[in-house]
């Protein structure tokens, strides 16, 4: 094969990866309906102010509490949770070897929140939401590090939305039983959706010497 055409599908797959990956996380924003859903079915009570997401996912119920829709949002933080990890691979090359590193375990975290439901085992539970805590925020600060140059406005927005979501988070875990931890929870995790979402969006321009590709190529060299 020719070089010239060697690395001309070496661009087209890169471009065609980019764009997957970008597509996966446009999609995840879609989990706050989700929640939605899962809390209108639930009985006894339930509040986005006070109450933790992981609720949504007991699976046990009692007189008190009860969501039926339990493995709707288990099964929820397992699909998210493998778009986020998936769609970081696929955009590894705009998003860099440390931010996709970090959305990875993100990722990963969120499947292993899925398969440990809070009133199973809260021990686990636990340890299997931390890293999605801290790699999240994390990770859009140093994205927006990384994109500060070639694209200052949007590098601003994931700055200022990962040290939203990085206070939230830490406000979430030193006053995790308090009447606002529920609403703590979702701005340390909802804005993040959003962010990356705003991310990938510009990875799918149209590949004319500007857009995913450029995008891709400018981003790389930027780092």
């Amino acid at each position: 094969m020719p070089p010239t055409r060697g690395r001309w599908l070496q661009r087209v797959t890169r471009v065609r990866a980019a764009r997957w990956g970008a597509l996966a996380l446009l999609v995840r924003p879609a989990y706050i309906a989700t929640e939605f859903l899962v809390a209108t079915a639930t009985r006894g009570g339930y509040s986005f102010a006070s109450d933790s997401v992981s609720r949504l996912g007991e699976i046990g119920c009692s007189a008190a509490y009860c969501s039926p829709r339990h493995e709707l949002m288990n099964g929820s933080f397992i699909g998210f949770g493998a778009l986020l990890a998936g769609g970081a691979v696929l955009l590894s090359r705009p998003l860099g070897p440390w931010v996709t590193g970090l959305l990875v375990v993100s990722g990963l975290s969120s499947v292993a929140t899925g398969l440990a439901p809070l009133d199973q085992d809260a021990t686990l539970h636990a340890i299997a939401a931390a890293p999605l805590f801290v790699a999240q925020p994390i990770a859009l600060i140093v994205l927006g590090v990384r994109l500060r140059n070639d694209r200052p406005r949007p590098a601003a927005a994931l700055l200022a939305t990962g040290v939203l979501t990085g206070t939230a988070a830490v406000s979430f875990v030193l006053f995790g039983d308090g009447p606002a931890s529920g609403a703590l929870e979702r701005l340390a995790l909802w804005p993040v959706l959003i962010g990356l979402a705003g991310f990938a969006w510009t990875q799918l321009a149209p590949d004319e010497g500007s857009g995913a590709g450029h995008s891709v190529t400018r981003s790389h060299t930027a780092s």
